[in-house]
């Protein structure tokens, strides 16, 4: 069994209260990331149903669960959570001041593919999948949908343009 990330930013949709709640978009539907994958509406559909918990992980380290999420659901967007940094935990906090400070808005998520087909870009459309986890990461897969985006923001555009930079590093390594 492959468990698979996906990296996408909070959104523009975030609300951080107290530092230590936190809702935001964990994939969005119909956007084509960096990787060339594309979740379709409804992919989460069936694990969700399961009513099993997803994890809040920081990094997608399975050691350091930073948080629990209370609500995760579909909608027209996509894949919307909201839910509480644990305070008491060393990196809980570490991400909480991370958040705050905005030095890092990305949400990644850890899942199984279930049902996947070729687009014609090469790429796969993604309509079934088996949710795990949803992480705090540095870098998301999708670099448009970062937290309070407004305009051109040049912190942004900055972030956006090194996350694509990696990628294209990261591609450019896995063809040799």
């Amino acid at each position: 069994m492959n468990l698979e990330h996906k990296f996408c930013a909070l959104g523009t949709e975030v609300t951080v209260t107290d530092g230590t709640v936190i809702s935001g978009y964990a994939s969005l539907f119909g956007k084509s990331d960096q990787g060339g994958d594309t979740v379709e509406t409804g992919a989460y559909g069936a694990s969700l149903a399961k009513g099993r918990g997803v994890k809040m992980l920081w990094q997608h380290d399975p050691a350091q669960p930073i948080g629990v999420w209370d609500e995760v659901r579909e909608d027209a967007t996509g894949l919307w959570v909201k839910g509480r940094l644990l305070t008491d935990v060393a990196k809980g906090r570490e991400a909480a001041s991370l958040i705050a400070a905005k030095a890092i808005d990305g949400l990644s998520i850890g899942y199984r593919t279930v049902k996947a087909r070729k687009d014609d870009k090469g790429g796969r459309l993604l309509s079934e999948l088996e949710l795990w986890e949803v992480s705090l990461v540095t870098f998301p897969m999708l670099p448009d949908a970062r937290v309070g985006a407004k305009g051109d923001d040049p912190a942004a555009t900055a972030m956006r343009e090194m996350a694509a930079a990696f990628e294209g590093a990261r591609q450019m390594m896995a063809r040799d």
